[in-house]
């Protein structure tokens, strides 16, 4: 069984006991994660497919830690112009334990 869930923007497909990554939370570590944004869910039996959402799905979690992802460097340049500048960017992140898909 997965789901596919909507958070920050993004799409992410998920199965239990499954870990992933989402964009920055207002949550702490060991924080219980609950969300009823699915899309999308498919079980050994069945596939439902929400129109925009599936009604009364949930996936629940346990946030793991909240950190930064590795930097990323943004050069840009303009030829003939002595025009250099160099930018880095450390975007947040959430890391997610998914515990459980409910279909109730």
């Amino acid at each position: 069984m997965y789901a596919i869930f909507e958070s920050g923007g993004k799409q992410y497909r998920v199965e239990e006991g499954s870990k992933v990554r989402v964009e920055k939370l207002e949550l702490e570590e060991g924080a219980e994660f609950r969300t009823d944004q699915i899309l999308m869910v498919r079980t050994d039996t069945q596939t439902l497919i929400g129109t925009p959402l599936v009604a009364g799905a949930t996936v629940t979690g346990t946030v793991l830690k909240n950190g930064k992802r590795d930097k990323v460097l943004i050069f840009k340049k303009i030829k003939r112009k002595q025009y250099r500048k160099t930018q880095g960017h450390r975007q947040l992140f959430c890391e997610i334990q998914v515990q459980k898909i409910d279909l109730s």
